[in-house]
């Protein structure tokens, strides 16, 4: 049981740096030992990823049934420390079990079995219960707002410390500090004075953005016998749905069906390939961050804009904004991403955040402005669930809830 807890840990690590494409070899050198001895434990590489995932459920679970414990003898007027307290243990959990995580964004290779799909496409039910009785004991106590939709913040808030093992926080290796972080911007916002929906219709950074989104091509648009862009939308498709690594060109041919051959003749390679569709992605987005930015709005209002353009990217270019988030996961936090550049991004943000300040327009409580600059950052990033479900438009007041106002009465 060692050596197999031992094999688990070191394909967590492995998975979580490289995803699927480590393969059995890897593990095997890396747990220093030979294949033969890693097939004793496992047969396969699937079957430690199966493993990893029912690790992984089984300590959410575990999680959830603690924290409905604590509800027992909580005061609700108590609550706000037990919605920190649960988002923390949430994070760690996710950060423990990152790999595990990252197979649950996206679906399973193809030939994956059952067990897997299923495990993979499981919902966090029981955790999902868990807030939902937390944050409706904080609404009794006075803690949370009437009015808030609890199950849309139930939701964000999962979505949210759960994406604290992957990408943005890498260089972060006390989860506490993060989580905390993330969850007291979500009950106190970062506006000092909390604009209303009206104030912030106005604003003419949200006027420069929705302009620019009235310039974007609406994407998957027929290819009307464009074999390039036919094969360019496959691949947006394949890329988004699979993730970059492990989609093939094989794949991408099927999808658009063609041959592999055509695909290499016509288009070239993979890498080819996703550069030609991040770059018309990127050109987009930076359009729209450009656009806020130099509107000539204040810094809470152009952070709003700045929230509205990403809700439209995820809508319209679901995809793109999936490809470049696999990326951020599989690469080190800071390297250059397709798409827009996460070190830019960030650079803005803490700019936008340090004027805000200066102004007494935003409330940085703390020590650490990089810290909370990724934190507004993963803020800023509405769970494509939410959009699907709710809309753009209840998105939006909901991003304005969770980032700017904040949910606490």
């Amino acid at each position: 049981m060692v050596r197999r807890d031992e094999i688990l840990d070191t394909a967590s690590r492995l998975f979580a740096l490289s995803g699927l494409r480590t393969s059995l070899q890897d593990i095997a050198d890396a747990c220093g030992i030979q294949p033969g001895s890693l097939y004793h434990h496992f047969d396969s590489k699937e079957s430690i990823v199966i493993e990893l995932l029912r690790r992984y459920h089984a300590e959410l679970d575990r999680v959830a049934e603690r924290a409905r414990d604590q509800l027992k003898d909580l005061d609700p007027r108590q609550a706000d420390r037990q919605i920190i307290r649960l988002g923390t243990d949430l994070a760690e959990c996710a950060v423990r079990n990152s790999a595990a995580v990252q197979f649950t964004f996206y679906e399973p290779p193809a030939g994956a079995s059952e067990d897997l799909a299923r495990l993979a496409g499981r919902p966090p039910a029981a955790a999902e219960a868990a807030v939902l009785d937390t944050l409706r004991t904080a609404r009794s106590g006075g803690v949370v707002r009437d009015g808030t939709d609890l199950e849309m913040l139930t939701s964000r808030l999962i979505h949210t410390m759960l994406h604290v093992a992957l990408g943005l926080f890498d260089r972060y290796p006390a989860v506490r500090p993060v989580a905390g972080r993330l969850g007291a911007i979500m009950l106190h916002g970062v506006a000092a004075v909390p604009p209303s929906d009206g104030e912030l219709d106005r604003s003419a950074a949200l006027a420069a953005v929705d302009e620019v989104i009235r310039t974007w091509e609406v994407p998957g648009v027929s290819a009307n016998g464009d074999r390039a862009e036919l094969i360019r939308q496959a691949a947006r498709a394949e890329f988004g749905r699979r993730g970059y690594e492990v989609t093939t060109v094989r794949d991408i041919a099927g999808a658009a069906g063609v041959s592999t051959g055509s695909v290499y003749r016509t288009i070239g390679s993979k890498e080819e390939l996703l550069g030609t569709i991040m770059d018309a992605f990127s050109r987009k987005v930076v359009a729209g961050w450009s656009a806020a930015l130099g509107s000539g709005a204040t810094p809470v209002e152009k952070l709003d804009a700045l929230v509205w353009l990403q809700i439209n990217v995820l809508e319209q270019f679901n995809d793109e904004y999936k490809t470049q988030l696999a990326w951020m996961r599989q690469s080190p936090p800071d390297a250059n991403t397709p798409g827009q550049p996460i070190p830019m991004v960030i650079r803005q943000v803490r700019s936008l955040l340090a004027e805000g300040s200066r102004d007494g327009q935003i409330r940085v409580d703390s020590p650490s402005a990089e810290l909370t600059a990724r934190c507004v950052i993963e803020l800023s990033w509405m769970p494509e669930r939410i959009i699907r479900d709710s809309g753009t438009r209840p998105a939006l007041v909901h991003a304005r809830d969770t980032l700017i106002r904040g949910v606490a009465a």
